[in-house]
């Protein structure tokens, strides 16, 4: 029975934990710049990549990941990894749209920034949705 109450605390120690940062990684991107962040001549492709790959994880935990003309923000981030191991000038998206495969060529900065702003703006907006949604409440405070 004690390993049972042991095993129990860690999951929920854990769970606790795990909520904790993501609800930080919100807290975080609300207070970033995205064209200073997500600007891949002033910081480079790996640094913009990898600014991506870490608030799209809390974007996704969240459920608030990007998705613009059938391309989830996941796509545009392995892909343009996958570019970028390669070292291609232009990143293929390969994505399904209305049960059709199709494909989308960008360049593979232009895929890093769009891939880095999709994954911050998302945390962003979610923040900002959860400190102003009063103001949507028609009646309320509004004569």
């Amino acid at each position: 029975m004690k390993r049972l109450h042991k095993i129990l605390l860690t999951v929920s120690l854990g769970i606790l934990t795990a909520s904790s940062l993501s609800a930080n990684a919100v807290d975080e991107a609300a207070a970033l710049d995205v064209k200073k962040v997500c600007d891949v001549g002033a910081n480079g492709l790996d640094a913009v990549l990898a600014t991506a790959v870490k608030y799209n994880k809390a974007a996704k935990e969240h459920g608030v990941e990007f998705k613009r003309l059938g391309i989830t923000n996941s796509i545009y981030i392995s892909d343009t990894l996958a570019a970028v191991k390669a070292k291609k000038k232009e990143t293929v998206l390969n994505y399904k749209s209305k049960g059709k495969k199709k494909t989308k060529k960008f360049s593979t900065d232009y895929a890093a920034w769009r891939a880095c702003s999709f994954a911050v703006r998302a945390l962003q907006q979610k923040h900002e949705a959860e400190s102003t949604w009063r103001l949507a409440v028609p009646g309320d405070g509004f004569k």
